[in-house]
């Protein structure tokens, strides 16, 4: 059976953080969505759920980090392809969003990475089998 993944992230304003990830090319699930939430659709086992800070508030009694001036994960989501990276890094940034580093090209790897609206940082790469065995 295969796993999935499903991601809780709190969001300051919900149309427009739906709007950011559907810019990026995502999908929602109607089925999961409310005026406290909505389902982004990254594969067939890895979903992001958009909450309002009050509704992420009922999972948790600790404090929401401020993404401002704080880190609270790097989430890491592999590509097919170089071009797939530059293309959602380049959606993410006409989308709204923002980047602190430049691409980095290790040979066996490729990363780049956006900051959403909301702070949460997005690591994305395309790893290359053959290179990395050999």
């Amino acid at each position: 059976m295969n796993k999935q993944i499903y991601l809780n992230l709190p969001v300051a304003d919900l149309p427009k953080s739906i709007a950011f990830f559907k810019a990026l090319g995502f999908a929602d699930n109607p089925q999961f969505a409310s005026d406290a939430g909505a389902c982004v659709v990254l594969s067939d086992t890895i979903f992001v759920m958009l909450c309002t800070r009050d509704r992420f508030r009922d999972f948790t009694p600790k404090a929401i980090c401020d993404t401002s001036v704080a880190v609270e994960m790097l989430i890491n989501l592999h590509c097919d392809s170089r071009e797939e990276v530059d293309s959602l890094v380049a959606r993410a940034l006409a989308a709204g969003g923002s980047s602190y580093d430049q691409p980095e090209d290790l040979g066996f790897m490729y990363s780049h990475s956006f900051v959403d609206p909301d702070g949460h940082g997005w690591g994305l790469f395309h790893m290359n089998a053959a290179r990395a065995q050999g």
